[in-house]
């Protein structure tokens, strides 16, 4: 029959079972087993950056031009705007993603900074790019996860924040 001892002796082995199952989460993080694989498809196709992500983890500045793409609305972000030399501003840009946290240029080249992004404790990996838009005076970006359907408003966030710095 059922009673109380047996029952917290059940509790006890559940929330072992739990703390167990966050610290082997965690361990695989801190290995990189949760970073994912880097993109095929990066950079700069026809003056396009590569579509969103085909499920709610990614946003781009150029969603609009893929105007039957399922994520669309949900990746659309504006770009980057700047004023004056545009070669300038992505030395300003390059000169920010540096300084942040977690982050590291794994490709810069004129007009363009391919940028990977980490997560403190787990290690999910997300890929950001941007690219000089010279004739409308603006830097196109696309941000998205590796892992995951949905990105909780991490990419969107994370743009959002280096909009801030960078026009301040």
């Amino acid at each position: 029959m059922f009673n109380k001892r047996h029952g917290m002796k059940i509790l006890w082995y559940l929330a072992l079972l739990v703390v167990a199952l966050a610290a082997t989460l965690v361990l695989a993080g801190q290995l990189g087993f949760l970073s994912g694989t880097v993109p095929r498809k990066l950079g700069v196709t026809d003056g396009r950056l590569s579509p969103p992500s085909q499920t709610p983890n990614s946003v781009s500045s150029q969603a609009a031009l893929y105007p039957d793409h399922p994520q669309k609305d949900y990746a659309n972000i504006a770009p980057l705007t700047y004023a004056g030399d545009g070669d300038a501003a992505m030395e300003k840009l390059a000169a920010l993603l540096q300084k942040s946290e977690r982050t590291v240029i794994v490709t810069r080249r004129p007009g363009y900074i391919y940028a990977q992004c980490s997560t403190a404790l787990l290690k999910f990996t997300d890929d950001v790019e941007f690219w000089l838009d010279k004739p409308n005076n603006v830097i196109q970006v696309r941000s998205a996860s590796r892992l995951g359907r949905k990105d909780f408003g991490v990419n969107r966030a994370r743009v959002e924040a280096i909009r801030a710095q960078f026009s301040s």
